[in-house]
């Protein structure tokens, strides 16, 4: 069974770090980019960044480039997000995803942040 299970969410204060971490099993990934979508109360859930299988090419939404960054142990079969200087608008529940170019697609469960201001 293909599994993908985050890690990592808490409560932090605006201007903090957490680092997600995406672990994944029960296929390889190697035609697939890999990364994290987040989702509010409320809202539609939106793309926050990906890094191609092996690390070899990312992508960031425009409101986390400079402050998140993502990367991976793909010998570990892992992804990470690093989100340094948090706001109160990061705040939602991050989902780790696995996409290829026919759009077959996996998701994660969720894991929350919480920022306070």
């Amino acid at each position: 069974q293909v599994q993908l299970v985050e890690s990592g969410g808490g409560l932090v204060q605006a201007g903090g770090s957490l680092r997600l971490s995406c672990a994944t099993s029960g296929r390889t990934f190697n035609s697939y980019n890999t990364g994290w979508f987040r989702q509010a109360p409320g809202k539609e859930r939106e793309f926050v960044a990906a890094i191609s299988w092996g690390g070899g090419s990312t992508y960031y939404a425009d409101s986390v480039k400079g402050r998140f960054t993502i990367s991976g142990d793909f010998a570990k079969n892992t992804v990470f997000l690093l989100m340094n200087s948090l706001r109160p608008e990061d705040t939602a529940v991050y989902y780790c995803n696995a996409r290829n170019a026919r759009n077959n697609a996996y998701w994660g469960q969720g894991t929350q942040v919480t920022v306070s201001s």
